[in-house]
């Protein structure tokens, strides 16, 4: 216990130290098309610090770890329905459904989720309005887990993704559409009579590129890795505290600074590329980008104090990349849950402090989960004393029998 305390400090105190040297800096988050494959779909994980990789497998595992599958206890689940939303955004939410099926050392499960993101101002490079419009997105899976011995398990994972824009404006597309795939493995076991350890390791959204516009250019889906480990304490066959760590990391290239002219317009080549100041070209295939993300980070960043780049290392760029979740889940009886979290992103790549709480109910063959996140956030890049504090609601109802 006093290893496991040391270590989530010296966590946390690294990630505070990482967003503490970003104060003056410009942020430069890396964004992708369709984001909400990003956005954790249970009440479950996200009162969890949005952690799963590694924890104990449910309905939802096809988000987190399709290999975590092989090891759930019931011979079905299902999830009757899904529901979550911004409390300051009520018309943004997501439904989504599951359902998995054993078949002796294998699981096979599918699993659906639909977006709404609510009404969306798009503007241009010169921030002048070009009109609403409201995306509408889904996603569908199949996964297929199969547990090898007492211990290890694998699983993969196919997807079918597909974006609506419900716009009138010519230059955007009215639908896109890509193809995904996830790779996982699962390894639990005990350690002695009271502990269960738990590692998880997976690689989801692997797929073709997106584009909303009608250019060339196409966007990155949210290719992720996702680290993780949990330990199980078994006080008393009615009474267990499971604690995980995750890392999360965009395995996406991260956008390089373009050089850019008196004006501040963009300077381009000859061949009609843009001219990059820092860092390496982002138009390059998909498995390329995947690697090229371990190492491409320009180094630099805007300083807004100073109006100039500042060199902060193209390592500590990549280290903040790194996204951490801590989750605390505590089982009585196997009928009552008590959750708390915690998620952060460093301010570099979006400064974003998360605080999540949930409770958890099963009786029988229903279950239940409620989730409260608060995100905690700058409102615009390079504000100082100000954050937006926004909270967010989930609800979960499954069967497993």
């Amino acid at each position: 216990m006093k290893i496991q305390r040391l270590l989530i400090t010296v966590l946390l105190l690294f990630g505070a130290s990482l967003s503490s040297q970003a104060q003056t800096l410009q942020a430069s988050p890396i964004t992708t098309a369709v984001p909400f494959l990003l956005n954790s779909p249970d009440a479950r994980g996200a009162s969890l610090g949005f952690s799963g990789v590694a924890t104990s497998p449910d309905a939802f595992s096809m988000f987190y770890n399709p290999a975590k599958y092989a090891f759930m206890s019931n011979d079905h689940t299902m999830i009757a329905s899904g529901f979550n939303a911004y409390a300051t955004f009520p018309d943004q939410y997501m439904l989504y459904d599951a359902f998995a099926q054993r078949i002796g050392k294998s699981v096979i499960a599918a699993t659906a989720r639909y977006h709404r993101c609510g009404d969306v101002e798009i503007f241009d490079v010169y921030h002048q309005s070009l009109g609403y419009y409201r995306p509408q997105e889904f996603a569908v899976d199949v996964a297929y887990s199969y547990r090898f011995g007492d211990y290890l398990s694998a699983g993969v994972a196919g997807r079918f993704i597909h974006c609506f824009l419900n716009t009138s404006m010519s230059e955007f597309n009215v639908k896109s559409s890509s193809i995904a795939g996830d790779v996982s493995v699962y390894y639990k076991r005990p350690l002695g009579s009271l502990v269960d350890m738990s590692l998880g390791a997976a690689i989801t959204n692997i797929g073709t590129k997106m584009s909303y516009t009608l250019s060339e250019k196409k966007d990155f889906i949210p290719t992720m890795l996702r680290l993780g480990t949990g330990f199980k304490f078994n006080f008393h066959p009615k009474n267990t505290l499971a604690v995980n760590l995750e890392f999360t990391k965009l395995m996406v290239p991260t956008p390089p600074i373009i050089a850019r002219d008196e004006n501040g317009n963009y300077m381009y080549n000859d061949d009609g590329s843009y001219q990059i100041l820092y860092g390496m070209d982002n138009n390059v295939s998909v498995f390329r980008g995947m690697f090229k993300s371990f190492f491409d980070a320009p180094g630099y960043a805007m300083n807004y104090a100073t109006c100039d780049y500042e060199r902060i290392g193209s390592f500590y760029e990549e280290l903040c990349e790194v996204n951490t979740g801590i989750g605390i889940e505590y089982n009585l009886a196997d009928h009552f849950f008590v959750r708390t979290g915690y998620y952060h992103v460093p301010e570099l790549k979006g400064g974003v402090n998360c605080l999540t709480e949930g409770l958890g109910v099963k009786f029988g063959i229903f279950g239940m989960d409620l989730s409260y996140s608060l995100f905690m956030y700058k409102p615009w890049i390079g504000a100082v004393n100000s954050q937006i504090i926004n909270g967010r609601l989930r609800c979960d109802m499954y069967f497993a029998f």
